[in-house]
């Protein structure tokens, strides 16, 4: 229990660093919401005055008449409460709001092809591990070699010969605009086969780095004394294999994974401005593009939480299947 208890003690005193980080850099950037958010007003002919400013500046927590202290107190005290603010950027809607429709659309698309990527690697890495010296270790770099390939320049190639040229899969979207999204067959489908060419960008890009490091990791395991005793003891191979090898190989990797679905929010971003993908990669490069430090802070406050979640029950995990990091720690 005591190591479960530094464990959580640990990810509290992370977590508040990361909110105080999350409150401070957004305020560094230079510009100023409330201008930005005057400024549209302004364009459709309304006037501000002195009074609708501060209004504005406290609705948006951006008050710089107010002491940092008290502003980060507040801060602090909507985020307990889960206020994230409004946002400048899609003004008058919430943060909240604004997360809750764009981020299912980022977790089934990144989410989704980051587990693909990973089942499929770990399961071809541990073959070819375990089979080193065949044919197929000596396929290893092919697929290795996808992944030092710039991610947004794959897409591009993707883009341009699957969807452009061959018209396999549309090219830009989420779903094909005049269906009303929805629970249905038709706005599914449609959503299905938008995002079937990021998905496979993504896979491409990522399987060799898994197949790779399970390879790696299959070869040291194999070399151990217990799978040297498991071999003289006349065991089946395929048990040696998954029981014994893999099992202990793929912790590395679980950890891994672990951190990646924590990055899936972020990691985003460039898939969808290839793609023109709606999700919160791109709503969160919007935010930056008009200061909106509520969107922002929302944004960075998923992502936290996100890391944090995975690292922690990757730690928990550890501390289930292998009891020697309980007591060295």
């Amino acid at each position: 229990m005591r190591y479960f208890g530094r464990k959580i003690g640990f990810y509290l005193v992370a977590l508040w660093g990361a909110l105080t980080l999350n409150f401070i850099i957004p305020r560094l950037m230079p510009g100023n919401p409330v201008d930005i958010l005057i400024a549209k007003l302004q364009e459709h002919g309304g006037t501000v005055g002195p009074h609708v400013r501060r209004s504005y500046a406290l609705l948006l927590g951006t008050d710089t008449d107010e002491p940092i202290w008290n502003q980060y107190v507040a801060y602090l005290g909507h985020m307990a409460h889960g206020d994230l603010g409004v946002s400048v950027s899609a003004f008058p809607a919430k943060v909240s709001d604004v997360i809750s429709q764009s981020l299912p659309w980022t977790l089934a698309l990144v989410g989704l092809s980051t587990s693909i990527s990973f089942v499929v690697g770990i399961l071809i890495g541990t073959i070819v591990g375990w089979r080193r010296g065949t044919w197929l270790d000596s396929a290893v770099p092919a697929t290795t070699v996808l992944a030092a390939v710039p991610y947004f320049w794959l897409a591009l190639i993707f883009a341009t010969v699957f969807a452009s040229a061959l018209h396999w899969f549309p090219l830009l979207g989420g779903y094909d605009v005049t269906l009303t999204p929805g629970w249905n067959a038709p706005f599914i489908q449609s959503a299905i086969s938008h995002a079937a060419l990021p998905a496979l960008t993504i896979v491409v890009s990522s399987l060799g780095g898994w197949l790779l490091g399970m390879r790696n990791m299959m070869v040291a395991t194999a070399s151990e004394d217990y799978i040297l005793t498991a071999r003289a003891k006349g065991l089946r191979t395929s048990r040696i294999m998954l029981r014994y090898a893999a099992r202990n190989a793929v912790l590395p990797s679980i950890a891994g994974f672990a951190t990646s679905l924590g990055f899936v929010v972020s990691g985003s971003v460039v898939t969808e401005q290839v793609f023109s993908y709606p999700g919160i990669g791109s709503k969160l490069l919007q935010a930056v593009q008009n200061n909106d430090y509520a969107l922002m802070q929302g944004i960075f406050l998923v992502i936290t939480v996100a890391v944090l979640g995975a690292n922690f029950v990757v730690d928990l995990l550890y501390g289930v299947i292998d009891p020697r990091t309980r007591s060295g720690t």
